[in-house]
């Protein structure tokens, strides 16, 4: 994929912890969400602004990078060089931060700032800027562990009453078998997944291939978040897809899960894998590789959600994302105009200029609970 982008200066950037309470409390095999804490970063130079969100969370449960981290990454390592420099490309910004290991979260949130910097000077959008070529995204929706099976029914018959094509539901030992049983026999045609989190172990083999009865389009991540052997032993042992999420934060990564055959489809994230133009690059090989993928989801604010919708427009994101409505989150996001669900489960693709959104300036300094300038010294 080659990317023709405008050269750029920076003149200096903010970064910034918004916090916005869920609309209900997201549960996983790492715990319980109420608040989501982001942090984002805006980069202004030539009269042109950008803003990008970054993935991580409070925690380092599902990744070892924590919006705290990430912020003193970003201002002591990432930024500096940026708005120091000479004008240059985004892919050229991007060299000039290969020499810092890991920090894909941290990396990600900048690249995606620059991004939308050079879609708004340029006039393109990021999906065109990818080479996104859909104009709409199929939605799937990720639902956490309820506090019983018949508080997931309801949820289930809800998003899919509001029209979401896909069902994943969070997972964990002993949270499992009843529960794919209990919601495949009431909805017995439904698209359904399961995401354990990286919650399993090769002990727990029975209990995996269990699940094979119950038509589930794909388990993602059932073993360690940086395992590829066993994962391999466990798709020869089972009939369902394995997903990787969590063992692929590289190209090199995806490369050796291929070769090895650790599963059979791969949730993209860009920041968990170091950017959009990373993601893309790895779904350009996934599709060689005959790999579906689909963009997952990280409780993102409209920011990050904009940027998952263009990256979710590139054609090998052939299975639906966890690209859900605004509302499913939050009940007031950080944008004028927020992502709404159409009836047949499908969201548009922003067209506008970069990220293609309207901040709420207003709604972004009420939930503002940390603020700084990042300028040349």
């Amino acid at each position: 994929m080659t990317v023709d982008l405008p050269r750029l200066r920076v003149e200096h950037a903010q970064l910034r912890i918004v916090e916005l309470p869920l609309v209900a409390p997201f549960t996983t095999s790492f715990g319980t969400q109420t608040v989501r804490r982001a942090l984002l970063v805006e980069v202004e130079g030539e009269g042109v602004s950008g803003i990008g969100e970054c993935a991580a969370g409070v925690t380092p449960g599902y990744s070892s990078e924590t919006c705290a981290g990430a912020l003193t990454m970003l201002r002591e390592h990432l930024v500096p060089p940026v708005i120091s420099g000479p004008a240059a490309d985004v892919s050229k910004r991007a060299e000039g931060w290969a020499w810092v290991r890991g920090h894909q979260m941290a990396k990600a949130a900048l690249e995606m700032a620059l991004l939308d910097q050079a879609g708004r000077a340029s006039g393109r959008s990021l999906a065109e800027m990818l080479g996104g070529g859909r104009s709409r995204i199929g939605c799937g929706v990720s639902i956490g562990i309820q506090g019983s099976l018949a508080a997931t029914l309801t949820a289930v018959e809800g998003y899919l009453a509001r029209g979401y094509q896909r069902i994943k539901l969070k997972c964990k030992p002993g949270y499992d078998i009843e529960l794919a049983r209990t919601v495949r026999q009431h909805f017995p045609g439904t698209p359904l997944m399961l995401d354990a989190n990286s919650a399993y172990t090769l002990r727990d083999l029975p209990e995996l291939q269990a699940l094979d009865q119950f038509d589930l389009m794909m388990i993602e991540q059932p073993l360690g978040h940086d395992d590829l052997i066993d994962h391999a032993a466990l798709q020869a042992r089972m009939e369902t897809s394995i997903c990787l999420d969590e063992s692929v934060e590289s190209l090199a990564d995806l490369r050796a899960a291929i070769a090895l055959g650790s599963g059979r489809i791969l949730n993209i994230k860009a920041g968990r894998v170091g950017g959009l133009l990373p993601a893309a690059r790895l779904h350009d090989v996934c599709t060689e590789a005959g790999w579906p993928v689909w963009c997952g989801g990280m409780l993102e604010t409209g920011i990050g959600r904009a940027a998952n919708l263009a990256l979710a427009s590139l054609p090998g994101f052939s299975l639906p994302g966890d690209t859900s409505a605004s509302d499913r989150y939050f009940e007031r996001d950080l944008l004028r105009h927020p992502f709404e669900l159409a009836a047949d489960g499908t969201m548009g693709v922003p067209t506008g200029p970069g990220l293609g959104i309207e901040l709420d300036r207003e709604r972004l300094a009420t939930t503002t609970v940390h603020l700084e300038v990042v300028a040349p010294n």
